[in-house]
């Protein structure tokens, strides 16, 4: 399983999973980008960028972040979602491929990423991150 919805009294609480960072961190992209919009995305255009953050948390809030600034001021939905996270865990380099967003009829505005109830932490071997979305 990449990701789960949970319930949520007003938002979009999400559940991502990998086997490694940088999996549960891609997984976390597409849970986003599945709320926004719920089917297959054509890969025409490619989009590189780089984030930094503090922490693991503030790096997945700036991670989704710029999905959010790509929809929204690029015009730009992922379909495909590729990162690199630095040692250290502040530096990430994505590689993101999709379509111009006026191709598709979008399900959802979401109007940010919260901290509310965000974690991110290895349990047995496996990385969840856990991200609450305002809509």
């Amino acid at each position: 399983m990449k990701y789960k919805f949970l319930e949520h009294t007003a938002d979009i609480k999400f559940q991502a999973y990998g086997k490694n960072l940088e999996e549960t961190f891609e997984n976390s992209a597409l849970a986003l980008l599945e709320s926004v919009y719920g089917g297959k995305v054509k890969t025409q255009k490619t989009f590189k960028f780089s984030i930094d953050g503090k922490d693991l948390g503030s790096l997945m809030y700036n991670f989704l972040e710029e999905f959010l600034f790509l929809i929204d001021a690029k015009h730009f939905l992922a379909g495909k979602v590729r990162v690199k996270i630095s040692k250290d865990n502040k530096r990430l380099d994505a590689e993101v491929i999709g379509d111009d967003s006026s191709n598709y009829d979008l399900d959802m505005h979401i109007k940010a990423i919260t901290y509310n109830d965000m974690f991110i932490e290895e349990k047995n071997g496996k990385w969840i991150a856990q991200v609450v979305l305002d809509i």
